[in-house]
């Protein structure tokens, strides 16, 4: 959009209602920006100008200031923020972010950003439609590099493989857009001439607020009241057998208790540590720092968690398995520092790691699960706190059947079974689009079918042509004998039987094909009353009567259950016309997708 400079045909003032117009079309394009945001970017009493390019473009901006916002037809309707605007409101867009900075090396330098460029989260890809606004971040930096529009859905995505193009770039970070600006500046110091990096600045203050790495000590009583010797803060409690006196009986004789505090010695918060817990010879600290560390990779590190930074594995998984009482500080062991210490994990064959250059730090990329060492350890069993699981109960329990999860699967037809079979997948079982399209180029990379002299075509042989190609090509047709790697996925993914699992709480179900949406109806009875009707719950888990039952005690009415003429299932009919505030309610309350709700009102004229 912004590769080459393009000048504008006319600049101008906006009038105040174009401004309040702006200002509303904002708001509605971008909800995660709040009140104070728009106000930083467009002052209400600011003087906003309009340019206007050849190419239809228009760029909206403080006067004196920065672009903050370009409509790219000049409609209205394709309306992104700058990276100036993202630098002021980092979160008024959503983010991809990147897999290291060297990625972005590409992205400023003009080229769309791709999915295997992508650092997809542990909790799996977020969800997004075809064409919504993204920006794109790199790990460690909060400032955005680039905005633009996605190609596709996530559905989508996942069905493709996670390859092809994730985010068509509109504009970015040194862009003529960004040159166009006399003031230009960059965000931190993570923002290079052709590349950027995390910024060392917000590593530090993240360093700051959690255990890092080679420095981690035990910080318990940093945020502790310290003691004063003039005033002696004594914590003495009758929850406390061992204390030895009490301050809470209001008859103790004053006289006595001034002699027991002249027997008493202020000590600061080192010593009382020491005296609370026995000290730790080095061989002690080195034996202790390998249980943790067996002990987290058993119950707490998961493969799908990897890689994982070391100072990560420090504060979030082997602190918490350390006894209770016990500090557990790496410099008092024989390695001085984490990095030693896990690459001599690494030597021994426990882990693998990797020193990342740009971090300056281990990196955790695998866990050796048949190692000795890992096979003869046995984990403690810890019970949980219970306290916090007091105070958890309730809210667990009144959530876990409201959570929803609904994943597209799908199973291997006769079609594709001699490919499952061939890489010893399961013909029987459900797989997941990411995971049946790794069973096809599992089975290309098997028998070698990449073309040399093309690595993005894969040569077809016999097998993989009948999976994909016996019965839908017309006779007389020939039989292709390539196939293009990004068309691969989708294709074998047309010959396996669709099916979609639903999983509330501890309920969980799988039926064939697509899922079906809910459908919610109002109509007109006698004496020109509304009637709402509610059917297809049943798909997400929902039973009739409770169901019914909520809605009585919400919307304050009648409703009955009835069983839906010639159909399986049943239909809530509820007294009066609820139509949105019922959609509303099933979104909120049950978590059942926006997409999957249709809506007919027919007393609407």
């Amino acid at each position: 959009m912004f590769k080459k400079a393009v000048e504008a045909k006319s600049l101008q003032r906006l009038s105040g209602a174009d401004k309040k117009k702006l200002r509303r079309c904002v708001k509605d394009k971008f909800p995660r920006a709040s009140d104070a945001d728009i106000d930083t970017l467009l002052p209400p009493k600011g003087d906003i100008t309009i340019a206007k390019f050849q190419n239809r473009v228009l760029v909206y901006g403080v006067e004196g200031g920065f672009p903050m916002f370009f409509d790219t037809d000049g409609r209205g309707s394709d309306i992104y923020p700058t990276v100036y605007a993202l630098w002021k409101a980092p979160e008024l867009l959503p983010a991809f972010m990147l897999k290291g900075g060297e990625v972005s090396r590409f992205v400023i330098g003009g080229a769309d950003l791709m999915f295997p460029g992508i650092s997809i989260p542990p909790e799996g890809l977020p969800s997004f439609a075809s064409g919504e606004p993204w920006a794109v971040k790199v790990p460690g930096n909060p400032a955005p590099i680039a905005v633009g529009s996605t190609t596709m859905s996530s559905s989508e995505a996942m069905k493709a493989g996670l390859r092809g193009k994730a985010l068509r770039i509109t504009h970015y970070y040194r862009d003529s857009l960004w040159e166009s600006v006399e003031g230009r500046f960059v965000p931190n110091n993570g923002f290079l001439e052709d590349v950027v990096y995390p910024d060392p600045s917000f590593l530090a203050s993240m360093a700051s607020h959690s255990c890092e790495g080679d420095d981690c000590i035990d910080k318990t009583n940093d945020n502790e009241e310290k003691v004063d010797p003039t005033t002696m803060d004594i914590t003495c409690s009758e929850h406390d057998p061992s204390s030895s006196f009490h301050l809470d009986n209001k008859n103790d004789n004053p006289e006595q208790i001034v002699s027991e505090l002249d027997g008493l010695k202020v000590v600061e918060n080192d010593e009382l540590r020491s005296e609370d817990q026995p000290s730790l010879s080095v061989e002690d600290v080195d034996v202790l720092l390998d249980k943790c560390l067996l002990q987290a990779l058993h119950t707490m590190v998961k493969d799908r968690d990897l890689p994982m930074p070391g100072s990560t594995l420090w504060s979030n998984h082997v602190l918490p398995c350390r006894p209770s009482g016990v500090t557990l500080d790496i410099k008092k062991s024989s390695f001085k520092k984490l990095s030693k210490w896990l690459q001599s994990k690494a030597s021994n064959g426990l882990i693998s790691v990797k020193e990342d250059k740009h971090k300056k730090e281990v990196v955790l990329y695998s866990v050796n699960r048949s190692h000795v060492d890992y096979t003869s350890f046995k984990p403690e069993k810890r019970q949980p706190d219970k306290i916090e699981q007091n105070s958890d109960q309730a809210a667990s329990d009144s959530h876990s059947q409201n959570i929803l999860e609904i994943e597209e699967i799908y199973k291997p037809s006769i079609h594709v079974n001699s490919i499952f079979s061939a890489v010893g997948a399961d013909t029987g079982g459900y797989f997941s689009a990411l995971e049946a399209t790794n069973v096809a180029f599992a089975y290309v990379e098997k028998e070698n079918l990449v073309k040399p002299t093309n690595k993005a075509v894969v040569t077809l042989d016999a097998a993989l042509c009948d999976a994909l190609f016996k019965g839908a090509i017309k006779k007389g047709s020939a039989y292709p004998t390539e196939i293009h790697k990004k068309d691969l996925g989708t294709t074998f993914l047309s010959r396996m039987q669709a099916h979609h699992k639903v999983t509330r709480g501890s309920d969980s179900v799988i039926r064939k094909g697509a899922v079906k949406p809910i459908h919610i109806m109002t109509e007109r009875r006698q004496g020109n009353k509304k009637m709402t009707r509610l059917s297809g719950f049943e798909i997400f888990l929902l039973d009739a009567e409770s169901l019914a039952s909520e809605l009585q005690k919400k919307f304050a009415c009648s409703t009955t259950v009835a069983e839906l003429p010639g159909k399986k299932g049943h239909e809530v009919l509820v007294q009066g016309g609820v139509i949105d505030h019922l959609a509303k309610y099933l979104i909120d309350q049950y978590g059942v997708p926006k997409r999957y709700i249709e809506v007919l009102d027919k007393t609407r004229k």
